[in-house]
């Protein structure tokens, strides 16, 4: 039988061996106090049914009373504490569901801990990014939260009694070989790894590039949808603040363009973070390729390599168009912020993805004048 959990107002000292474990919830927030019908207030009423049913219950069968993050937290806020509770939790339950930004960035810290951490979500509204993880899915109906309980339970107890594999970012930081390198048969004596050549270097970039530009291509897709909501928001706005119009019908328009624009805000904030999580290890593996480059010019002649070094150049050209477009975009989203205090949490969510997505491609810049040199 699993130790007992109860949370506390303090993640437990790894020297505190006397010291009760600690569950951490993170899940959306949301706002319990937003006009009913409006995203704010069903990601809320969502959120809290699905730890009322499914987390409180599943770990209470466990003797275990989980702490949910939203009381030492306020909404749009990481504060240290939470991020204590989240690196020295002894397990992390994290609700995905919808890909809330401010749980993607607690699930990041998370996952470099190697310590347990169980994901669960509503069936259909799994982000992209952690969709390659485990997930516990659920239906959002009767039967469905009962089973999802029972399958939480199930994975609790299993993650107390065995722990849980690290995922890549734990493996790094803590030294670790993959299971597949575990796995691995014994090599002859002397036959030492080395370094990856070329074609391994290429395959790597290649196979990280393309769930890049898959986040860059969710990114332009709701970058689209949000300068939609503009469109169609913004004759409507320009109506209600002309001379003579009442200030509450404003208001009133600002508020209803600030719940259209609560979703994709957030999701666009979650995919630029996974984006940028991307780029330092594609940067640095693009720049040893083209060192060896540097080292022995003749390699660059073959037909794989100048692929690779085109595919840089036109990378490269398409990030200066690219940046362009986001700085007049940025733009419009910063006087969008001055207009209402409704609309300023989507808009920092909005702003924050692109300057996340303009630093990562300031970085495929870079990579034009070495890849000009050799091709």
């Amino acid at each position: 039988m699993a130790m007992p959990m109860i949370a506390q107002s303090e993640p437990p000292r790894p020297d505190g061996a006397t010291e009760l474990l600690t569950c951490l919830v993170v899940g959306p927030i949301g706002n319990r106090h937003a006009e009913v019908g409006s995203t704010a207030r069903e990601s809320y009423e969502s959120s809290l049914e699905t730890f009322e049913q499914v987390i409180r219950p599943a770990c209470a069968a466990l003797g275990i009373e989980p702490l949910r993050s939203e009381r030492i937290q306020r909404a749009g806020e990481i504060t240290e504490l939470i991020c204590r509770h989240v690196l020295r939790s002894d397990i992390v339950i994290a609700d995905v569901t919808g890909g809330d930004a401010d749980v993607m960035y607690e699930l990041g810290l998370r996952h470099t801990t190697g310590l347990p951490t169980i994901h669960i979500g509503e069936h259909g509204r799994l982000p992209f990014d952690v969709s390659p993880i485990r997930t516990i899915l659920f239906e959002r109906s009767r039967s469905g939260l009962v089973a999802a309980r029972k399958e939480l339970q199930k994975a609790v107890d299993r993650g107390l009694q065995e722990g849980c594999s690290p995922l890549t970012p734990a493996r790094i930081l803590l030294g670790l070989r993959s299971r597949d390198d575990v796995a691995a048969p014994e090599r002859a004596e002397g036959d030492a790894e080395g370094p990856p050549g070329l074609i391994d270097r290429f395959a790597a970039v290649e196979a990280e590039m393309d769930l890049m530009t898959q986040g860059i291509e969710s990114m332009t897709g709701l970058v689209t949808t949000i300068a939609a909501l503009a469109e169609k928001f913004g004759p409507e706005m320009e109506r209600s603040t002309a001379k003579g119009s009442q200030p509450f019908a404003a208001l009133a328009v600002a508020r209803r363009f600030a719940t259209a624009l609560d979703r994709p805000a957030a999701e666009l904030r979650a995919c630029a973070a996974d984006v940028a999580s991307r780029m330092p290890g594609i940067d640095s593996t693009v720049h040893a390729s083209l060192d060896v480059f540097d080292t022995a010019p003749q390699l660059s002649e073959g037909t794989e390599a100048r692929d690779f070094l085109l595919q840089l150049i036109g990378m490269s050209r398409a990030a200066r168009e690219g940046l362009e477009t986001l700085r007049l975009f940025r733009m419009t989203m910063e006087w969008l912020t001055t207009t209402s205090r409704d609309l300023r949490a989507p808009g920092r969510d909005i702003i924050s993805a692109l300057d996340l997505l303009t630093e990562t491609m300031s970085r495929v810049e870079t990579w034009d004048r070495r890849a000009n040199s050799l091709v």
